[in-house]
């Protein structure tokens, strides 16, 4: 319909700065990066299907394990709300530049590791709560755990792939909803809401407003102006007169890319 319509269409996850930051992107990663730490919590009570785990422990009982997938805005959210919960918290990322960042910030509360199979294998085992933070801008997210991976879970851990949103990180996860947000595959629970920062709308309207409304005022004055003062925007175009003009959703729709200077 996009394409039909002729429209210039700018994707709030694929609006970059030089540094690789997503500044549009920030501030819902960071809200579903502490909420999916904070659910996580929730449904490691036994009420709520988990296995019954204090995610901080107490005094003489050991805390829970908390793994998390992807050292982003979002994932380095999550690893620093149940660092502060006082979980035991290892993050992976394949980005050392982004584990060192981390490490240098949290380094006596969390654990930094470059990941591979092999590691998000050992370590997903022995989780109680498992946070998918895995992003590629504009296209689907990568797989990173498998369905034998979970079956090596434990009965009542706890997965949250916040990832779903671009397809999910975790082979078992479906999306779901606020409403009815967990379901069961190998007794581990797993809690894929899509559009999480939906359940605080009035903290996520604040915090998204505050970083678009500089764009919104740029794009005012039309797209040329806009991309002049603000260069992060020309990767944020994905559709303009008919094309598609960013090359990760091509791929993912299955048609051929226009880059943007040829169509604007």
């Amino acid at each position: 319909a996009l394409l039909d319509s002729g429209a210039t269409a700018i994707a709030y996850e694929t609006v970059q700065l030089a540094s690789g930051a997503l500044p549009l992107l920030a501030p819902m990663s960071e809200i579903a990066g502490r909420m999916a730490t904070q659910s996580g919590a929730h449904h490691l009570e036994r009420p709520h299907g988990g296995r019954g785990v204090l995610i901080g422990g107490v005094a003489g009982v050991a805390p829970a394990n908390g793994v998390v997938l992807g050292a982003g805005m979002a994932g380095t959210n999550a690893a620093m709300v149940a660092a502060g919960m006082g979980a035991d918290v290892t993050i992976l990322d394949i980005n050392i530049d982004k584990l060192r960042h981390i490490d240098e910030l949290y380094r006596s509360s969390m654990v930094t590791l470059r990941s591979s199979i092999h590691a998000v294998e050992q370590f997903v085992a022995e989780a109680d709560l498992v946070v998918g933070a895995v992003l590629v801008p504009g296209a689907r997210a990568p797989v990173v755990v498998s369905d034998e991976m979970v079956a090596t879970m434990r009965p009542g851990s706890v997965i949250v792939d916040i990832s779903i949103d671009q397809g999910g990180c975790i082979e078992t996860a479906r999306e779901t909803t606020h409403h009815d947000p967990t379901y069961l595959v190998h007794d581990v629970v797993h809690y894929a809401v899509g559009n999480i920062p939906g359940a605080v709308p009035n903290t996520a309207t604040f915090a998204l407003t505050n970083a678009t409304l500089p764009y919104v005022v740029a794009l005012a004055e039309g797209y040329t102006t806009a991309s002049a003062m603000h260069p992060e925007l020309v990767p944020g175009v994905n559709i303009a007169k008919g094309a598609v003009t960013h090359d990760a959703v091509a791929a993912a729709l299955g048609v051929g890319a226009t880059t943007v200077d040829q169509v604007l």
